[in-house]
């Protein structure tokens, strides 16, 4: 952390890590100790801590997403769907996964109302919009199914990595490039050697 971070960068950045490794019913007392911020100026800077849980989610979101997304580039749709899936492999390897923060934020909070699980709504709801995207592009005949189903096995992949605490070996990638070669969607100009 910076030594130039306000006190708001400071706890949002604490919040983030804390509820990530050790779930969101981590003590006020230990987040502000981690921040080096004082109770008091917690809530000066946000109303609850429920507000500080949903804004820590949401800042940490477009850095999740970079890492899970690939930038604009050339590769088929195809491509890029199995490349989040290959990301997804690697963030595991790393060794210091503990699944999806936004799907163990909602499951801890277990309220669909709270801020938190908006957030975590929002930013799982952009995983799905992201493949919708690409198989429309691919000429999927059903897009809106097919995302969810990539969503759903992104999903399963994070959960078996932190239930079986080792990598996924590509399982993801193997599951979701079986799902698009039922779809009919495969990589351009291996399309003509399939049929």
């Amino acid at each position: 952390m910076s030594s130039s971070a306000t006190p708001r960068e400071r706890l949002l950045e604490a919040a983030g890590e804390l509820f990530y490794s050790d779930g969101v019913n981590i003590g006020v007392d230990a987040l502000c100790k981690a921040a080096g911020v004082s109770k008091k100026s917690m809530y000066q800077l946000f109303r609850s801590k429920d507000e500080l849980i949903a804004e820590s989610l949401a800042s940490r979101g477009p850095a999740l997403q970079a890492m899970l997304y690939p930038g604009p580039d050339d590769r088929s749709p195809r491509e890029r769907i199995v490349d989040v899936f290959e990301r997804q492999d690697n963030l595991v390897a790393e060794g210091n996964f503990l699944g999806c923060p936004y799907v163990a934020t909602a499951v801890e909070l277990k309220d669909p109302e709270h801020p938190g699980s908006v957030v975590a709504r929002h930013f799982k709801q952009q995983l799905t919009d992201f493949f919708h995207r690409e198989l429309a592009k691919a000429g999927a005949e059903d897009p809106g199914t097919l995302a969810i189903q990539l969503t759903l096995i992104y999903d399963g992949g994070a959960a078996r990595a932190v239930v079986r605490a080792r990598e996924l070996g590509g399982i993801g990638v193997l599951t979701a490039g079986a799902l698009l070669d039922a779809a009919g969607i495969h990589v351009p100009e291996l399309a003509g050697h399939l049929n």
